[in-house]
């Protein structure tokens, strides 16, 4: 089984935080989304992972550093890397297509802005399956119409009308994605473009026409990190679907902690020097950071950052940050300072 990872988006609209960080790369509940992702992926498809390729954008952006993480994360699932690149935003059918080498057998294709929790039984007469959520607002997703067999006939964007109330959301599999290879091409020979972009979507109807059996697969959670709110949400969300499963420590054994407070479930990486100061619940701290007298809940806090005299609730704050004031709902970037 392989997984390709198309991840090239800079993620605009979770600026400040995407603007010195590619988005797939800011951690959840202590880990990169694109960790998260694939590890869980992995987990659920209870069969071996041979290949990850990774679809990055312009090496600027993504660098040797960030191909060195994505290697890592696949040699630790036992699997090779691929490292690609889309050196032009020109949509999802052409971001996977810039992997093509690595187009052949069975595949999942999961799109690197989302979370999940979800059952991976892959029904063996479908020929694909589309992973999706029911939603309470349908149209305003991309959702499948199914037939009396549960069978997907058709995807429809955004419909006016009632099709259904499962949403698409980002992550496919292809008993032989060399299938959807073949029908992205003639996408791209063809030029079909839909808002601008070559999509998935019509490489999949390619393959629909030709009679080949799309199943649904139902998530029993989906967690978005498109924007700020959404992301702290989805870092709560995490934080106690792990404090239930057990499986990860979530406090490391170097924080430093003096007369302060942990309620949990929280992420509280390495090296963390906490002083009188309350921790949460549901706070993400990454290494090397410094609060005291503080009161944090409700947060994601990145990398080497000192916060102090601080009552903090759904705030979302980056690396190598300082802060020192009376804000709570505060999103600061990289490398800012903030000093009374």
């Amino acid at each position: 089984m392989k997984i390709i990872v198309p991840m090239a988006g800079r993620g605009s609209r979770l600026r400040p935080h995407s603007l010195t960080v590619p988005k797939p790369l800011i951690p959840v509940a202590g880990q990169p989304i694109v960790h998260r992702l694939v590890k869980d992926i992995a987990k659920v498809l209870n069969q071996p992972i041979t290949e990850i390729a990774f679809v990055l954008g312009d090496p600027a952006w993504f660098g040797e550093d960030v191909v060195a993480s994505l290697k890592a994360l696949a040699t630790g699932l036992g699997a090779k890397a691929s490292i690609y690149r889309q050196d032009q935003p020109l949509g999802t059918g052409h971001a996977i297509m810039c992997a093509k080498d690595s187009l052949s057998g069975p595949a999942v294709i999961a799109y690197a802005d989302t979370l999940i929790r979800a059952d991976f039984n892959l029904d063996p007469d479908a020929d694909a399956v589309i992973w999706a959520k029911q939603v309470e607002q349908p149209e305003a997703y991309g959702v499948v119409k199914l037939n009396d067999q549960k069978e997907i006939i058709e995807l429809v964007e955004k419909p006016e009308q009632f099709v259904s109330d499962l949403a698409v959301i980002g992550i496919y599999y292809f008993k032989e994605v060399s299938q959807l290879k073949d029908q992205l091409q003639i996408v791209l020979d063809n030029n079909i473009i839909h808002g601008g972009e070559y999509q998935i979507n019509d490489g999949i109807k390619g393959m629909m026409a030709e009679g080949k059996v799309f199943k649904t697969g139902v998530v029993s959670e989906w967690m978005d990190c498109g924007n700020k709110a959404i992301t702290l949400e989805t870092n709560q969300r995490m934080l106690g679907f792990l404090k239930a499963d057990g499986e990860e420590q979530l406090i490391a054994s170097t924080v430093n902690n003096t007369n302060s407070t942990i309620i949990e479930p929280c992420y509280i990486g390495e090296n963390v020097v906490l002083k009188n100061t309350t921790i949460g619940p549901f706070v993400s701290v990454g290494n090397n950071c410094v609060i005291e007298d503080s009161t944090v809940k409700n947060s994601l806090i990145q990398n080497h950052t000192t916060i102090k005299n601080a009552n903090l609730d759904e705030a979302m704050i980056g690396n190598h940050v300082k802060f020192d004031g009376k804000f709570t709902k505060i999103s600061i970037g990289d490398y800012s300072v903030l000093e009374s």
